[in-house]
């Protein structure tokens, strides 16, 4: 199964070389040779894109492509998902908050148990490193009320690194969350049209180059609009929009060759 790693990045210089680094060394040590990288460039003003350049000419597998329209971090994230090639698509940030041993993981999954990988911060054996407290407090109180208000278990929807079959990305289009809330968007409605999903404990560290670009007073009402969104589509319409398919798991199984239809003894 090959699968695709977007990272949409914004003004990412002092971080996506090493996060590129970590993140392809990882995948090799672990056995998963047929990957691309997908790094988006959401309109930076440094030198992100070169620095990605500079790695993919050293390597086939990392790529970069520019957002050459209106910046914010759901277009980015939407325009790779436009462009990827992979069976399966994880969902990466550029800072390397994520784990690059949990992408494995994100892709056993994909490969062999579920539609779609949701990690979380906040099961007995996540580890998170240097949360900020403000944010922790917003993040507990959103998560608390997606919760409620979809019945769910799962209690880290917020989180941006998630993981999912190309089937399932089709069938969550459209896309209209321009920004953060996109995180938000397209989990949502992979559980309300009905893909099947594993949840499980996952390692997150703070920034330590940079800024991020999350500001909580100008996303709330983003946030906001996205949530009532899927909601309403949650409460009213999910028959209208729920998978057409059997709706069966089926784990990942290599394309086989047509066969040869055999040769007319005539012709032997």
């Amino acid at each position: 199964m090959k699968l695709s790693i977007v990272i949409p990045a914004r003004n990412e210089e002092g971080n996506i070389g090493s996060t590129l680094t970590l993140l392809r060394d990882h995948l090799v040590s672990a056995g998963v040779t047929n990957f691309e990288i997908l790094v988006v460039d959401d309109g930076s003003r440094d030198r992100t894109g070169e620095v990605v350049l500079e790695h993919a000419a050293a390597d086939d597998r990392i790529r970069v492509i520019r957002n050459t329209g209106r910046n914010g971090y759901g277009r980015a994230v939407a325009t790779g998902l436009n462009n990827f090639t992979g069976d399966a698509v994880v969902i990466y940030m550029a800072d390397a908050s994520d784990d690059p041993a949990d992408v494995v993981r994100y892709y056993q999954i994909l490969r062999d148990e579920a539609d779609c990988a949701f990690g979380s911060r906040f099961l007995r054996a996540s580890r998170v490193y240097d949360y900020p407290r403000f944010k922790l407090i917003i993040n507990r109180v959103a998560n608390f009320a997606i919760r409620l208000m979809f019945n769910l278990h799962y209690n880290d929807t917020t989180n941006a690194f998630k993981g999912y079959r190309r089937h399932v990305i089709e069938g969550c289009r459209p896309f209209v969350s321009p920004h953060f809330n996109l995180t938000i968007e397209i989990p949502l409605k992979a559980i309300v049209r009905g893909y099947t999903y594993k949840t499980l404990p996952i390692t997150w560290r703070n920034r330590t180059v940079g800024e991020s670009a999350l500001k909580l007073k100008e996303q709330g009402s983003r946030y906001l609009y996205t949530l009532l969104t899927v909601w309403f589509e949650y409460l009213l319409v999910r028959h209208d929009t729920y998978r057409t398919d059997s709706g069966i798991f089926e784990p990942w199984q290599p394309p086989q060759p047509e066969e040869l239809e055999p040769i007319p003894s005539s012709e032997k």
